[in-house]
C-alpha cells in the first residue's frame, strides 16, 4: 500500500458509505438499475468505487470515483457522468461525502 493510497483511502471510504447508504439502501430511482462496487483496496493502487449494472455487475462500470494523491484528488467518470443531470448529481454528493458530510 503506498503512502498516496493511505491518504486517500479514508476520503474514498467515506464517498462508498455516502454512496450505499443515499444512492443504494435508500433506494434512490436514480441509481435502481445499477449496484456499487468499491474497490478501496484495489490492484491499481488507487481506492476507487465502481457503479455497475445491477443484472451484470461483470460488465464495466458505468461510473468510476476514485482518489488520489494528498490531499486526495477527486476524479468521477465514466458513461453514467454523460447526462448532465447525474454529472451534476455524482459531482455534488461526491464533493459533499469526501469533505465529511453525512447527508443526502
Amino acid at each position: 500500500v503506498s503512502a498516496l493510497e493511505i491518504v486517500a483511502l479514508p476520503v474514498m471510504e467515506r464517498v462508498a458509505l455516502g454512496a450505499a447508504r443515499c444512492w443504494f439502501k435508500a433506494k434512490d430511482p436514480a441509481f435502481a438499475a445499477y449496484r456499487l462496487a468499491p474497490e478501496l483496496k484495489s490492484f491499481t493502487g488507487t481506492p476507487r468505487i465502481l457503479v455497475v449494472k445491477r443484472n451484470a455487475p461483470e460488465s464495466l462500470p458505468l461510473l468510476v470515483v476514485q482518489a488520489q494523491g494528498s490531499p486526495a484528488k477527486m476524479a468521477a467518470f465514466g458513461p453514467l457522468m454523460q447526462d448532465a443531470a447525474m454529472n451534476d448529481r455524482v459531482t455534488k454528493d461526491v464533493n459533499r461525502w469526501a469533505r465529511g458530510g453525512k447527508d443526502c
